[in-house]
C-alpha cells in the first residue's frame, strides 16, 4: 500500500477522492473549545473524596458521554515517551512502513490510510492509522514491529499503564452505577486494542475530515492527544471542539458501557477534523471484551419498571455487525435493541 499520506511529500492540493459532500463536510473550522467538558482530577478520588468523583464522571458520561482526566497517575515522562515513539512510527522510511502495511483484514497488526473499506469507501478519510492488539501483552507483544526499535517495550510498558487506568475508571463507573465491586474486571475488559493515528497537514480542511462522524463500539477509549486540537463531538446537534489538555487522557463512553448501563450513560459521537499546518497524532486504546464475552444490561439496572433496552448479544456479532454497516452506530444500536413486549 503506497498510498500512505505520510509517505507522501506534496500535498499541494486535496484529490478529488477526499473531497465530502457539503453535508457531511466540516466547514467552518473555527468551532470554540467547550469549557463545560468535564475535565476530572482523579487524585481527589484517592485523597478522600471519592464519591465526588464518581458523581463528577457519571454526570459526564450522561450529558457528553465523555471527559477528560488529570492527575491520573501516569506520569507526563511515559506519556511523552509514547507520543515520541508514535511520532518516530510515521516519521519511518516509507520502505520500513511499507513492511507494516497490509490488506488483509484477519492481520492482527497492520497501517493502512483512511479505513479497512479503503477499496469500496466512496471518500477517503485524510489519515493513516496503525492498530494492533495490547493485551494480554504476552499473546501480541512479539508480532508488534521491530522498528522504530524502542516501540515494543516503549508501547509495551505504556499499555499496561494505560489498562491500569481503565480498571480504575471503570471501577469508579461501577460504583457510581450501583454494580457489584469488580463488575469489569473479567472478559468485559479482557481485550485492548490501540489505535494510532497520523494526520497530516491538510490543504483544503474545509471539505475533508480524519474521521467522519461516529461512536466508539467498546466499553470505553482512552485517547493519548499531542497539543493540535482536532477532536469534536456532537453534543446537541452542534459540533462542540475538544481542547487537548497537556498530559490528559480524553475518555469516550462506547456502545458496550451504553449497554450494560441500560442507557443511563450516552456513547458520544464524534469525528476529526484537520488543519492546513500541524500535523497531529492521537494514540487511542479501545477497552473492550473479548470476542465471546456477552455483553448485556446490567441486572440490577432493569426492573418492571425499567426494562432492558438492548438484548444479550456476544460481542464479536455486535463488531461484525458494526464494520459491515461502515460503523453507522444507529443503525447497528437499534439491531441489538430489545424486543418490546
Amino acid at each position: 500500500m503506497d498510498k500512505l499520506l505520510s509517505s507522501r511529500f506534496n500535498h499541494e492540493s486535496l484529490p478529488g477522492d477526499y473531497i465530502f459532500p457539503p453535508e457531511s463536510r466540516p466547514g467552518d473550522l473555527k468551532i470554540p473549545f467547550d469549557s463545560n467538558i468535564s475535565v476530572i482530577d482523579l487524585r481527589e478520588a484517592e485523597n478522600g473524596d471519592r464519591i465526588n468523583t464518581i458523581q463528577k464522571i457519571i454526570k459526564a458520561s450522561e450529558e457528553f458521554g465523555f471527559f477528560q482526566v488529570i492527575n491520573h497517575g501516569i506520569s507526563e515522562n511515559v506519556m511523552n515517551e509514547a507520543r515520541s515513539v508514535f511520532k518516530e512510527l510515521y516519521e519511518m522510511p516509507a520502505e520500513e512502513k511499507q513492511k507494516l502495511c497490509s490488506d488483509d483484514l484477519s492481520k492482527t497488526c497492520k497501517m493502512f490510510t483512511s479505513s479497512i473499506h479503503y477499496a469500496t469507501e466512496k471518500v477517503h478519510l485524510w489519515r493513516d492509522n496503525f492498530r494492533h492488539p495490547c493485551h494480554p501483552l504476552e499473546q501480541w507483544q512479539h508480532l508488534w514491529p521491530e522498528n522504530p526499535t524502542r516501540y515494543r517495550e516503549c508501547v509495551g510498558s505504556f499499555s499496561v499503564e494505560v489498562k491500569k487506568l481503565a480498571s480504575k475508571i471503570l471501577s469508579l463507573i461501577s460504583e457510581g452505577l450501583g454494580l457489584e465491586c469488580g463488575y469489569f474486571e473479567n472478559d468485559l475488559t479482557g481485550s485492548v486494542l490501540l489505535s494510532v493515528n497520523h494526520y497530516p497537514p491538510c490543504p483544503e480542511p474545509s471539505l475533508a475530515l480524519g474521521i467522519t462522524k461516529h461512536s466508539d463500539p467498546y466499553i470505553i477509549t482512552i485517547l493519548l492527544q499531542d497539543h493540535v486540537s482536532g477532536l469534536q463531538l456532537l453534543k446537541d446537534g452542534n459540533w462542540i471542539a475538544v481542547e487537548p489538555i497537556p498530559n490528559a487522557f480524553a475518555i469516550n463512553v462506547g456502545n458496550q458501557l451504553q449497554v450494560i448501563s441500560n442507557g443511563k450513560l450516552i456513547s458520544c459521537e464524534h469525528r476529526v477534523v484537520t488543519n492546513s499546518h500541524d500535523a497531529r497524532n492521537s494514540a487511542a486504546f479501545f477497552i473492550a471484551p473479548r470476542d465471546e464475552c456477552v455483553v448485556e444490561p446490567a441486572e440490577v439496572l432493569t426492573d418492571e419498571h425499567h426494562p432492558p433496552i438492548f438484548k444479550a448479544f456476544k460481542f464479536k456479532d455486535f463488531i461484525s455487525h458494526f464494520i459491515a454497516k461502515y460503523g453507522d452506530t444507529d443503525t447497528v444500536l437499534k439491531s441489538f435493541a430489545a424486543q418490546k413486549g
